[in-house]
């Protein structure tokens, strides 16, 4: 199915506006995937160390993401620390959008912290790392 939504990548400088709306999403996934702590995600996103991406279908705000730039010694890297929303096929196409964003910014890759079962959906990412965990009692 086509998206009907649309990505925005939120100013900066208004996030405060879109947060109360957005941020149950984002707090929602990093709870299911304990990859990042919430507090950290928000912190950076409104003090714009993070850009918010939301895809908005003209009504309601379908899904939301955050991405950060780093540098690594393979050279600039976008990743996306957390995506979270509903009816997934509307809005995964958009993620084109956030790589075009990754190339003009001279990204050399777009990394994505998520759950192994993105790799099924997610369109030229290969899995290349893993993160293993093991619980201390």
């Amino acid at each position: 199915m086509p998206s009907s939504a649309e990505l925005v990548c939120v100013d900066p400088m208004r996030v405060r506006e879109v947060w109360p709306h957005v941020s149950p999403l984002l707090k929602a996934a990093c709870c299911r995937t304990k990859l990042n702590a919430f507090a950290d995600i928000e912190a950076d996103i409104l003090s714009g160390r993070s850009l918010l991406w939301i895809a908005w279908n003209g009504r309601t705000v379908e899904s939301a993401a955050a991405t950060i730039l780093i540098n690594s010694e393979i050279g600039r890297v976008c990743i996306i620390t957390v995506c979270g929303g509903s009816d997934m096929k509307r809005w995964l196409p958009l993620i084109k959008q956030i790589e075009a964003y990754a190339r003009r910014e001279d990204c050399k890759r777009v990394r994505i912290y998520g759950r192994k079962g993105w790799l099924h959906v997610l369109d030229g990412f290969e899995e290349k790392h893993v993160i293993m965990d093991k619980e201390l009692n």
